[in-house]
C-alpha cells in the first residue's frame, strides 16, 4: 500500500506530545475512545494541517508525534480543537462528565533520528510498564496514521 502523498514539511520540526485526561480518569484504553480520537486525527491534516504519525493511547494520557504543513493552524490552536472535538463526542457518546482533558499539554521537539526512535521505544513501552501488556506489540491502542520521518 502507498502511503498518501504528504506536503513538504520545509524544515517542519517533528513534535512529541503528551496530553492527559482530567484527573487522570482512565477512560481512553478502549475501542470507542480510540476510535474517536484517530478519526478526529486522520481528519486534522485536512482540516488543520497537522499530521500525525505514530500515537500510543494509554486508559489516562496519549503520547503523539505530530508534525504541522507551512499552512498549519497554530500548535495550541490544533491541540485545543482535537481536545474540544474528542471531548464533545466522549462526552456524549460515553456519557462522561466533563471536563475530558486537562488545560495543559507537553511539548517537545525532537532534534534527531536517534531522539525519535529513543522515544518511541519509550513511549511504545508504557503500557508494558504500567503491567496493560507483556509486550509493547500487545498493546492494541497504538499506532500510525502518517508516516512521519525524521
Amino acid at each position: 500500500m502507498r502511503l498518501p502523498h504528504l506536503p513538504s514539511f520545509s524544515n517542519q520540526p517533528l513534535i512529541f506530545l503528551t496530553a492527559c485526561v482530567a484527573e487522570r480518569r482512565p477512560i481512553l484504553a478502549n475501542d470507542p475512545a480510540v476510535l474517536t480520537l484517530t478519526n478526529i486525527w486522520k481528519r486534522s491534516a485536512d482540516m488543520d494541517g497537522w499530521f500525525v504519525g505514530r500515537y500510543v493511547i494509554m486508559p489516562d494520557y496519549v503520547h503523539l508525534f505530530v508534525r504541522s504543513s507551512l499552512e498549519a493552524k497554530p500548535l495550541a490552536t490544533w491541540i485545543k480543537t482535537w481536545k474540544s472535538l474528542s471531548a464533545r463526542e466522549l462526552k456524549t457518546k460515553h456519557n462522561l462528565m466533563p471536563p475530558i482533558w486537562q488545560r495543559d499539554y507537553f511539548d517537545h521537539f525532537v532534534r534527531s533520528a536517534e531522539s525519535y526512535s529513543e522515544k518511541w521505544e519509550y513511549v511504545r513501552n508504557n503500557p508494558v510498564r504500567k503491567n496493560l501488556a507483556t509486550h509493547p506489540d500487545e498493546w492494541p491502542h497504538q499506532g500510525e496514521i502518517h508516516f512521519l520521518q525524521f
